[in-house]
């Protein structure tokens, strides 16, 4: 079982995937895109690395405002949960991806990542965090059980 992490944007949804055992998440692509309504190919791209990575379960950033509203971006978010969960036919885990990028962008920064390189790899690295942080609540809740 392999877990898939999005972190979708306007013109781009960063990728990452777990490993087989579900401890760690792995970047894996930023899918880029010309326009933001145009979605054949990514959702294309996403199906074949759900098929490449034997992903069985989705989790999609979800960004809600900083007050817990819902608004256009988290809107656009949704749509594409639906468009997925019809392509893939897997579950679609939404997850609170608020200052995943703003984390992405500050551990590139203690990296020494240069601004300009920083474009290059945020979202998936953003990714890595929406998975990282929907894996760490499974194994939480899990050990949790136990007691």
């Amino acid at each position: 079982m392999r877990l898939m992490g999005l972190d979708f944007g306007s013109k781009t949804v960063g990728v990452a995937v777990s490993d087989g055992l579900m401890i760690t998440a792995q970047g894996v692509e930023i899918i880029r895109r010309e326009s933001e309504n145009k979605l054949r190919r990514t959702l294309a791209r996403i199906e074949e690395l759900v098929k490449e990575y034997q992903v069985d379960t989705i989790v999609l950033g979800f960004p809600k405002n900083m007050d817990n509203s819902i608004g256009d971006r988290a809107e656009k978010t949704l749509e594409f949960k639906e468009m997925l969960e019809r392509r893939t036919g897997l579950q679609v885990v939404l997850w609170d991806e608020r200052l995943t990028t703003v984390a992405a962008h500050r551990a590139m920064s203690e990296a020494g990542i240069k601004g300009t390189d920083r474009d290059k790899y945020v979202d998936s690295i953003a990714a890595v965090f929406i998975l990282q942080g929907y894996m760490d609540r499974l194994e939480f809740e899990k050990n949790n059980e136990s007691k």
